[in-house]
């Protein structure tokens, strides 16, 4: 079974997500990690992040695995080395809709997430997963909240990994990213029509996974 989960930065995808799979026994996924890793390598090796040609070959040089640990985190490999928390890092953050805006870039990667989700049951999260990645997941859920809600949560999150980063700046860049990811040609953030709403605002984690374990149980 694929469990697709897709919706704006900072609603909260990637929580519930791994929560879920944990529940379920199913693998996570964290397709919004793959991006970040290629950005991570574009970052490294000094491309412009306009270079887009450039950026395209090197999505299809680049080796990129998921694999879920034991207590539910993900581990992200890049060609052999552990990037999951140097991923993280706000000038990633800061670009890594630009790399994700690219066509070729997406066709790589939606290739590889393909491969992986097919291997069992498994959640996953992102931007087009219902909608492109996996169009005929058998559940779907769209998450959301509210602007305010998506910049405080993810204040928090930085914060918790040790980051320094003011909330004006946060703010300014959920701005930016829901902007790029909703306006790219190239696979745009939109709620497949066939995908439950879930608006996140003011429920607890808890709350939004029960609510997605009920609908799976009686959908599944």
């Amino acid at each position: 079974m694929i469990i697709a989960i897709d919706g704006p930065a900072g609603a909260g995808k990637s929580t519930v997500a791994k929560i879920l799979a944990q529940r379920l026994g199913f693998l996570y996924l964290d397709t919004g990690a793959m991006y970040r890793a290629l950005t991570f390598k574009v970052l490294e090796k000094n491309i412009q992040i306009s270079d887009e040609p450039t950026i395209s070959r090197l999505a299809n040089e680049v080796k990129i695995d998921l694999s879920t640990n034991p207590d539910g985190s993900l581990s992200v490999i890049l060609d052999g080395a552990d990037v999951s928390l140097a991923i993280r890092q706000p000038r990633i953050t800061q670009v890594v809709s630009d790399i994700a805006k690219i066509q070729k870039v997406r066709t790589v990667l939606v290739q590889l997430q393909r491969e992986l989700g097919l291997k069992g049951n498994c959640v996953l999260d992102g931007r087009d997963i219902g909608t492109v990645v996996f169009p005929d997941a058998q559940i779907k859920f769209y998450i959301d909240a509210s602007a305010a809600q998506r910049v405080s949560r993810r204040y928090k999150e930085l914060s918790g990994l040790g980051q320094q980063i003011a909330l004006e700046d946060v703010a300014r860049d959920l701005s930016n990213r829901d902007k790029i990811d909703s306006t790219r040609q190239a696979s745009p953030l939109r709620k497949a029509d066939d995908a439950i709403y879930i608006d996140t605002t003011e429920l607890s984690i808890e709350q939004v996974v029960q609510k997605m374990l009920d609908y799976c149980k009686i959908n599944g």
